[in-house]
């Protein structure tokens, strides 16, 4: 039995990590609302800095999500062709899906620190700030894996950070907060082996003694 082939055969959750792709096009069929719920759960679980969840999940559906579809496209026209042409594949992929799901962080974390920490003010924002996004990433992965476990697809828009003021305004968070993602959800509309990783003796270091 190959290496890979010992890893899948552990256990179901090893599998969904695996199995795990980005899935930009989807099929014309709604996600439960029970699915949808096991996935907003799932992602609630992460772990998270000094446990205090500064993450939001904000669910767009219907009129909500096409209208965000719309935004980006009308934004698109602010970017070079690159970066145009990447936030159009990303409203396609949010009119396709069933549902969206942003994730935002809410900055409380950064401001109780700040005000608690012992260290100087710029350290502390800078330091509590991180374990935020570390929390919410968390939370997104969770969100990722159990998804495909469900035999959903869903895929993290990172290009949406070019526009992630006018997005957290758009879905109603805070300015002290921070964008993390936006992830449309539903059924593949194809499957696809995904990219090739790199093998594990090009990425791990052990360190003995």
């Amino acid at each position: 039995m190959s290496e890979n082939e010992t890893y899948l055969s552990k256990n179901e959750t090893l599998r969904s990590i695996k199995n795990r792709r980005s899935v930009r096009m989807f099929l014309d069929k709604p996600v439960s609302d029970e699915d949808l719920q096991s996935v907003l759960h799932a992602a609630n679980q992460a772990p998270s800095a000094h446990n205090q969840q500064s993450w939001r999940f904000i669910v767009l559906r219907g009129k909500m999500k096409s209208d965000l579809a719309n935004l980006i496209n009308v934004k698109a026209y602010d970017f070079s062709k690159p970066s145009s042409a990447l936030l159009r594949l990303a409203s396609r992929s949010i009119v396709s899906a069933s549902v969206v799901i942003a994730v935002a962080n809410s900055g409380e974390l950064i401001s109780r620190g700040t005000e608690l920490s012992k260290v100087d003010k710029d350290t502390a924002h800078d330091f509590f700030r991180i374990m935020e996004i570390q929390s919410s990433a968390a939370a997104v992965e969770n969100l990722l894996i159990s998804a495909t476990s469900l035999g959903l697809g869903a895929v993290w828009l990172g290009v949406l950070v070019l526009i992630k003021n006018d997005i957290l305004k758009f879905i109603g968070e805070s300015p002290e907060g921070e964008f993390m993602a936006v992830i449309p959800v539903g059924y593949a509309a194809k499957t696809s082996e995904g990219p090739k990783k790199q093998s594990l003796e090009m990425v791990v270091k052990y360190l003995d003694g």
